[in-house]
């Protein structure tokens, strides 16, 4: 058995910045073809997406919306 997996990670994946915060998007290939998006904040609290995104492109759209729409706050976690 291969216990060496490579996760494929997309190219999209990066830091977004809002008032001051910042957060880590990684968008990286699901088990089910799509792709999972996952916002990391600075104290390594993790947000993941229930459901695979068609592209990386719309996962990447998703996060901004979502700071947009709710405030990067939103994904930042206590220490």
């Amino acid at each position: 058995m291969d216990d060496d997996f490579e996760v494929e990670m997309s190219p999209l994946s990066q830091g977004l910045e809002s008032n001051g915060e910042s957060v880590q998007v990684d968008i990286y290939r699901g088990d089910h073809g799509g792709w999972i998006l996952e916002v990391v904040d600075e104290f390594g609290n993790s947000t993941v997406w229930d459901d695979e995104f068609p592209s990386d492109h719309a996962a990447l759209e998703q996060a901004k919306r979502t700071i947009d729409e709710e405030g990067i706050g939103s994904l930042i976690g206590m220490d």
